[in-house]
């Protein structure tokens, strides 16, 4: 019998580690305002906010900490010293109706001047109606055409300054009620003093913080138009309003309201107030929100800007710029300089220690672990900048003045404590056989798979038996999670896949006849994905020709219907969720896990599985194909297919398609 070849590859330490060599030379010195790694997202900000057109409002998208408003304060500061659009905003009465007060635009600061020249001639009416009312209404019309001329260049004065001589003309000078009241003015923005354009940040989105609302701290025997207090729309009239997209869609209709108020030139709303005991009075004020030149700026994530992109087709027409800020940038020299340059400055201003090399190292090393990836760093600055601060506070506690490895990997191995009893339960379970699982020996139709339990901010790996079963049928390939409710459809796609492999593979010369059931052994949780789509692969190529399969390696990798091994994410967290299983039973020094090839650039392990590697006490294996893994998982040789059409004999390939080539004729003789 010939002996055929096994070929595996197994990294080796210098491979499956990694770090960070080299820091810039020279120091980089970062200016105030200067934004790291968002050159696109800049740009969509530059140009939205210097567009003065309708529907050149901006969203942008992001992970938080990416910098998003430090972007748009920075960009904005540069336009700030243009005025030209910035109003004065009142409200005068509405002499028609008076719960329908209505607004008044100026220029900047004519509106407190506006309000002195009426508050005076409010004073003297008062003073003639008492020492000479017969002849009290003439003077004041008198007065109000000495307004007119002198306030003859602004029209909403003109016509406001109309309306107060022609109620003068129409009410009695017998009348004892506080004429005077009705031709005041409510200054509700004064940008006399503003030196810069108003950027206004309103966390916390609702009817009466936006559009405004009424002031229930004034006397309810006050007319509507004095009691109406602005918004953060009024506020930021002529500059920039800054909307959380998330806690603006949770109010209920406002939204709408905002879209309703962007599409008019005024929008009037419905201001409802309400007493200390809960009643609601004022119940018919309306007071109008007029359409003012303001930047709106929409901050959320790619899930809303696609949500409202596909269910609202007004969406876009009013958000016609969008600014997208990367999680990640480059790693390279310039950008570790900038790096180092930001938490510089973070550690003179908040007082730490400084970082010495090896510090700078290991927080770069977070960095790129943070993103998943070997050649990147993450932009979300608020994760360097939390784990700066612990690290300075473990150096204090080391005895130490400066921030070392030491004390960056002690904050790391912390904070994975603090937030790891989920994962330490999971491995008690394990330990004391609750959870069915073995790490060494080998069995048919049983591999060990990874998943990643994701817990907000903490996710962890752990193993996961995925069983297979096979019998002659033709129903195919039975997904028992699927059958009992609790399979994705991206997990169920992952099953059709595994039919089209073994139809492209073997069984060319009969049809497949196979009724197989793969099963996740103790989950009672939805299964989606397609990250085990390889492990249930092996388990049924084993189920199928009842070769045992070793169950001290792990395996991790999505497949496709040719047999090539394909990418999965939380790579890190996989490999050391297996590791953290077998140091509990105890390492045996030949277990390990099997990964796509293409994940070794995703691989920034913990010290300690990076350390064992290096022992040999644990073992990396990365594979483009099935044929591959199986090989590593048997330790028998695959076999490729002859010239005939054949495998070679005493391969795994040609155990395998006799197997099915038998199931066949099992199917074929009991039809017949």
């Amino acid at each position: 019998m010939a002996e055929h070849k096994i070929n595996i590859k197994e990294l080796s330490f210098e491979e499956a580690s990694f770090k960070v060599d080299t820091l810039p030379k020279e120091i980089i010195e970062l200016k105030d305002d200067e934004i790291i790694g968002q050159p696109r997202a800049i740009k969509a900000l530059e140009m939205g906010l210097n567009v003065d057109r309708w529907g050149y409002n901006i969203f942008i998208s992001g992970d938080s900490g990416t910098g998003r408003l430090s972007a748009i304060e920075a960009v904005e500061s540069s336009l700030s010293k243009d005025l030209s659009n910035i109003k004065d905003i009142a409200y005068i009465h509405n002499f028609i109706n008076s719960d329908n007060p209505r607004a008044l635009i100026l220029e900047r600061g004519l509106g407190k001047k506006y309000k002195n020249s009426l508050d005076k001639f409010n004073l003297k009416l008062k003073d003639t109606l008492k020492n000479d009312k017969e002849n009290a209404i003439d003077i004041a019309i008198k007065d109000i055409e000495l307004l007119k001329e002198e306030y003859k260049k602004n029209t909403g004065i003109q016509e406001h300054l109309s309306l107060i001589k022609k109620d003068l003309k129409s009410i009695s000078i017998l009348c004892d009620n506080d004429i005077t009241a009705r031709y005041g003015v409510n200054l509700v923005i004064d940008n006399q003093f503003k030196k810069r354009r108003p950027f206004v940040i309103e966390n916390h989105p609702s009817f009466a913080t936006l559009f405004g609302g009424i002031d229930d701290k004034k006397d309810e025997s006050l007319l509507p138009y004095q009691r109406i207090k602005a918004g953060s729309i009024l506020e930021s009239c002529g500059g920039v309003l800054v909307l959380y997209a998330g806690e603006l869609l949770q109010v209920d209709g406002l939204w709408e309201a905002l879209k309703k108020y962007l599409d008019s030139n005024k929008l009037r709303l419905k201001h409802d107030s309400y007493s200390p005991k809960g009643i609601l009075k004022d119940r018919n004020i309306r007071a109008e929100v007029p359409r003012l030149p303001i930047k709106v700026i929409l901050i959320g994530n790619e899930e809303i800007y696609n949500k409202l992109s596909e269910i609202d087709e007004q969406f876009l027409k009013h958000f016609k710029i969008s600014a997208q800020f990367d999680y990640s940038m480059d790693l390279n020299l310039k950008n570790i300089g900038l790096t180092l340059a930001y938490l510089d400055k973070f550690s003179i201003s908040n007082n730490l220690y400084k970082l010495d090399e090896s510090g700078k190292k290991a927080i770069l090393r977070y960095s790129a672990w943070f993103c998943e990836h070997r050649s990147e760093l993450t932009t979300q600055f608020s994760q360097l900048t939390d784990l700066l601060v612990e690290s300075n506070w473990w150096a204090k506690n080391l005895k130490k003045e400066i921030i070392d490895e030491e004390a960056v990997r002690k904050a790391l191995e912390e904070r994975d404590y603090t937030v790891s009893l989920i994962e330490s339960k999971i491995s008690q379970e394990i330990e004391r056989g609750e959870m069915l699982i073995s790490l060494t020996g080998a069995k048919v139709g049983v591999v060990n798979g990874l998943a990643v339990i994701d817990r907000g901010a903490a996710s962890f790996g752990l193993p996961t038996v995925i069983t297979a079963t096979v019998a002659p049928g033709s129903e195919g390939i039975v997904n028992i999670e699927h059958e009992a409710g609790l399979s994705g459809e991206i997990h169920d796609k992952g099953l059709l896949i595994l039919e089209g492999y073994l139809r492209k593979h073997y069984a060319r010369t009969f049809p497949l006849s196979i009724y197989a059931g793969i099963c996740f052994e103790q989950s009672y949780a939805e299964v989606d994905g397609d990250s085990a789509s390889s492990s249930e692969l092996y388990a049924l190529l084993s189920a199928i020709a009842e070769i045992p399969i070793r169950q001290d390696i792990a395996v991790t990798g999505s497949v496709n219907q040719m047999g090539i091994i394909q990418p999965v994410g939380g790579i890190n967290e996989k490999i050391e969720g297996f590791y953290n299983a077998c140091k509990r039973l105890g390492l045996s020094g030949r277990q390990g896990v099997i990964i796509p090839i293409q994940n070794v650039k995703n691989l920034i392990l913990s010290y300690e599985v990076e350390e064992a590697i290096k022992n040999k006490k644990f073992h990396i294996y990365p594979v483009k194909n099935i044929d591959e893994g199986m090989q590593i998982l048997t330790n028998r040789a695959i076999g490729e297919r002859g010239k005939k059409g054949n495998f070679p004999l005493d391969t795994l390939n040609r155990e395998i398609d006799d197997s099915l080539k038998e199931l066949f004729k099992m199917v074929s003789a009991s039809r017949s």
